[in-house]
């Protein structure tokens, strides 16, 4: 007799605290789980690339891609040329963020061979990878290399 209550109050306890799990969740679409934020973030992942909106009207962008062209050349002067080609900056034409230990920028550069006064063999786009660390106000250049793919 001991043993059956035992059993049923153990079952009783197990379906309040069901219960009372699923009152906690604000999830208005009912669902059991992990509450989602608000829905500005829902989609979101932690970590994960989000798209810059308005790249051309993003100075901080604009300024990163400024300076992985000037890194990039800089990096090219002290290799003693290497079979590259100086470059000037052209524009960022799109660009994503991921939050690191800081923050990494994916760009997509536009830039010009040889610059635009010297008759530059037109524009050509980059992958440019930069991590930014404001509280160490720095800013380091991963990866400067060709796009895989011509930017349409």
């Amino acid at each position: 007799m001991a043993r059956q209550l035992l059993m049923l109050l153990a079952a009783v306890l197990l379906v309040a605290a069901a219960s009372a799990a699923r009152a906690d969740d604000d999830d208005p679409s009912g669902s059991t789980g992990i509450r989602q934020p608000d829905s500005a973030y829902r989609g979101r992942k932690v970590g994960g690339r989000t798209e810059v909106r308005n790249v051309e009207g993003d100075e901080e962008v604009q300024r990163l891609g400024r300076f992985s062209v000037a890194e990039y050349n800089r990096q090219l002067q002290q290799r003693g040329g290497g079979g590259g080609i100086m470059l000037e900056f052209a524009r960022v034409v799109s660009a994503q963020r991921q939050v690191v230990s800081g923050l990494m920028y994916y760009l997509r550069v536009a830039a010009v061979e040889g610059g635009f006064e010297n008759g530059g063999a037109g524009e050509r786009v980059f992958d440019a990878v930069v991590v930014v660390k404001p509280w160490l106000d720095s800013r380091t250049l991963l990866k400067f290399a060709p796009a895989a793919t011509k930017y349409a």
